[in-house]
């Protein structure tokens, strides 16, 4: 507890050495004392996939099956975190929405689960049953709403129930009916953050206590509120310093912590694009749809091992020699892993240690990563390490001419330039090309000792690999070594910052005077993830919003 507190002073120390611009919507004010506010628009967040999921599994259990197909998403500024307040519903999605309401709903009030589900039983299971009904919509109506519903809103549920009770003859069909609508309606699939007048800074608004429990919620846990967090909120213990922090420091110490951090690295990785890759089964031959699958979770686990488990240094995990395998990952890292867990129990992922001299290390080794970022059937420097630029280090890179001609870069047959890296080079004397290719190419290079499938090769059509290359002025001649210049580089530490307050808040932010100052002091407490979460969530930033007059002028 010491040192957790000796690493919160740290972080408000370097939060207060500072003072933050102004982002687009500026308010006024100040965290006890700390830091200026930064205040943004109110948004409004349609839930992800997982999110949908993970707020039905936690009020029914993960055995509820959803069926349907989700709306697409929509990846703004590296996240699609920021997206979701820029997407809606359209007409044949609010279908898949319904459609996934009445499967839900029926399944919770089928005869095998009801018993389990309700709270309360009606008097004739044939007739309507006000006050049962009501019990069970206002107590689903807090969770999915993530507030109490209205007494319109409550009213309207429970004759919808009553209605159809009587019409269908069924209390429990009836109640089906009014909770798919409830299921459906946009309060339960769009987060909406709610405002009120913020009596501590007079013209000002703050989200309401419901809303900030959300925000705090699907946050570090990428779900809906529990039952602590509402009550912190029904009490307005919220509001309070001391009542906000503790929840905070609640949350973070909890084991769900573990799914927030594997949400936000879904979605900084980008691996919503593994819906869309595809790979030459002649050429790679091991790499299956279950390969495809175990990829993602060995680079989670990856993570939530180092950052979450062990509270490791960030920037570990570009070096980190300790991963997870099954047998179908070994079988192209071609390394050996046992077959059963401790005392022969059988547990399909093994914690591995790639040995000090090989090849694999750090998370841009990995499969998921060399794989996600090639074609179909070769590799690519180019790809990779525009990856490397965008996604671990928040730098844009310019997107190639129209009228480029890739031929020879994509005739992996030439006999003359055999490698990737020489016909990259041949390519890229085309002034039009060189610009780009700079900034891309040099740190890609070192990732060619890995085919299109992720496999170690020091070889291509019989050609030695040059890995050599830089990145910003440093110099590396393989990716063990690359892996220490992404961890020793000042922009991955810093990219991360900036990721996980866009994440938190749906807005982005330029590299403000606050955001170097919440990078100083990620810094100062040892690159440990929950503790810039920690920071994050403890921000002005994270919880206040511009007046809705402020909004519109700007």
């Amino acid at each position: 507890m010491k040192q957790m507190h000796l690493i919160a002073v740290a972080v408000c120390a370097a939060l207060a050495s500072c003072a933050p611009a102004e982002d687009k919507v500026s308010g006024a004010g100040t965290t006890a004392g700390v830091a200026p506010v930064v205040a943004g628009e109110a948004t409004m967040r349609r839930l992800t996939a997982e999110q949908y999921q993970n707020v039905i599994a936690d009020l029914f259990g993960d055995t509820i099956e959803l069926g349907g197909r989700f709306e697409p998403e929509l990846r703004v500024n590296g996240l699609m975190a920021v997206g979701a307040s820029s997407v809606s519903v359209t007409a044949a999605g609010m279908e898949q929405y319904d459609m996934m309401a009445r499967r839900i709903a029926a399944q919770i009030m089928d005869e095998k689960r009801r018993a389990l589900m309700m709270p309360c039983q009606p008097a004739d299971a044939k007739l309507a049953d006000d006050a049962c009904a009501r019990q069970f919509l206002a107590e689903s109506g807090l969770w999915l709403y993530r507030r109490p519903l209205t007494d319109a809103e409550l009213g309207s549920y429970v004759t919808t129930a009553n209605k159809a009770a009587a019409r269908l003859g069924n209390f429990h069909d009836g109640l089906a009916m009014s909770f798919s609508a409830m299921l459906a309606s946009p309060r339960f699939l769009f987060r909406q953050e709610t405002l009120e007048p913020d009596p501590a800074h007079k013209g000002q608004v703050r989200l309401t206590a419901y809303a900030k429990a959300a925000q705090l919620s699907f946050f570090l846990w990428n779900s809906g509120p529990d039952r602590a967090l509402f009550e912190a909120a029904r009490t307005g213990e919220i509001h309070t310093p001391k009542g906000y922090a503790k929840q905070v420091d609640r949350m973070i110490a909890s084991p769900r912590l573990e799914r927030g951090v594997r949400a936000f690295f879904v979605d900084n990785f980008h691996f919503d694009e593994f819906s869309l890759l595809t790979k030459d089964a002649e050429i790679f031959p091991k790499f299956s749809a279950q390969v495809l699958a175990d990829a993602q979770e060995q680079t989670l686990r990856t993570v939530v091992d180092l950052l979450v488990k062990r509270r490791g240094d960030y920037r570990d995990i570009f070096t980190t020699k300790k991963t997870f395998l099954t047998q179908e990952l070994a079988a192209i890292y071609k390394v050996p892993v046992a077959e059963h867990g401790p005392n022969g129990s059988p547990d399909i992922w093994q914690a591995f240690e790639f040995s000090k001299d090989s090849a694999y290390g750090g998370v841009q080794s990995q499969i998921a990563f060399t794989a996600l970022h090639s074609h179909p059937g070769r590799s690519s420097p180019t790809i990779r390490g525009k990856a490397i630029r965008e996604i671990l280090m928040c730098q844009k890179v310019p997107a190639p001419p129209g009228n480029v001609d890739f031929k020879l870069v994509q005739d992996t047959n030439n006999p003359v330039y055999r490698t990737v890296r020489q016909r990259m080079d041949a390519h890229a004397t085309n002034p039009v090309c060189t610009g780009c290719h700079k900034i891309t190419d040099p740190m890609g290079y070192a990732l060619e000792t890995f085919d299109g499938g992720g496999a170690f090769r020091t070889k291509e059509n019989g050609a030695d690999i040059d890995a050599s290359g830089t990145l910003d002025g440093k110099q590396f001649k393989s990716a063990m070594e690359l892996g220490k210049v992404l961890h020793d580089s000042p922009a991955t530490a810093n990219c991360l910052v900036n990721r996980m307050a866009s994440y938190a808040t749906g807005r982005t932010f330029k590299r403000e005077p606050w955001i170097q100052a919440m990078e100083q002091g990620f810094a100062a407490q040892g690159y440990v993830v929950p503790e810039l979460m920690r920071a994050v969530a403890l921000h002005d930033v994270f919880t206040r919003v511009a007046p809705p007059a402020q909004q519109a002028a700007n």
